[in-house]
């Protein structure tokens, strides 16, 4: 059984005034003066504007410690932030020893953040028994990989789990249907591990996990599992 969590990251900016120069007359003082000729959300059948005219201080502003992204919208996101797996549960069934066997889920993302998203995963800890006393190694697939880096997995002689990627914005070391990794395992200390990302808006950005599992003639018989999560994260 795998668990889906879904942790949404938000920037919240502390508002900045700027001061303006004092404009005076004989007749008249203004101080701060910041004259807007327009706001609201003007609408139709057809039609829905959301406008801000005549703003003071618009633009991207940046220091050691904040980035500041004011006027005009600068900021204002049109697609919502969605994430979505089809299938959150994978049963390889009975294995046959040196007969890999695979699977796949479908991860969707929608993000309209300027700063784009990614999405990361990790397994709670190999695969293994209920009670912990047996396990079916994380795939070092035909030579060496690891959380980090994909190489060939072809063979029936090498044993192991693993997974694929294909599809929109994964890692570049995924060249094709061959190229395996290791998920990250947490119980060894290590990170969850980023599989998709981009500093893109974009609607539907879809990607395919293929999830891979091959066993020797020696591997005990038994139930194995873990819990894959999922992390998906918005950029503002």
């Amino acid at each position: 059984m795998k668990w889906l969590f879904i942790v949404f990251s938000f920037l919240y900016l502390v508002p900045v005034c700027y001061a303006q120069e004092r404009i005076e007359s004989s007749n008249y003082r203004i101080q701060f003066p910041n004259l807007n000729s327009g706001a609201g959300i003007p609408s139709s059948s057809n039609y829905k504007l959301d406008s801000t005219v005549g703003q003071g201080v618009a633009g991207k502003f940046t220091s050691a410690g904040y980035i500041a992204k004011a006027g005009f919208q600068y900021i204002h996101s049109i697609i919502p932030f969605s994430f979505s797996i089809d299938d959150l549960q994978i049963n390889f069934g009975t294995l046959t020893p040196n007969s890999p066997s695979t699977d796949t889920s479908t991860l969707t993302v929608s993000a309209g953040g300027a700063g784009g998203y990614s999405v990361k995963v990790s397994e709670n800890f190999p695969l293994n028994t209920s009670d912990g006393g047996d396990t079916i190694i994380d795939t070092l697939c035909d030579t060496t990989c690891s959380e980090t880096s994909a190489t060939v997995w072809s063979s029936a002689s090498k044993y192991g789990f693993g997974f694929n990627m294909s599809g929109d914005d994964i890692p570049a070391d995924f060249t094709d249907a061959t190229y395996f990794r290791q998920f990250a395992d947490r119980s060894s200390a290590e990170t969850e591990k980023t599989i998709m990302t981009s500093g893109n808006v974009g609607t539907s950005r879809t990607a395919t996990i293929s999830y891979k599992i091959n066993v020797s003639s020696v591997q005990p018989a038994g139930v194995y599992r873990n819990v894959l999560t999922f992390t998906a994260i918005p950029s503002y």
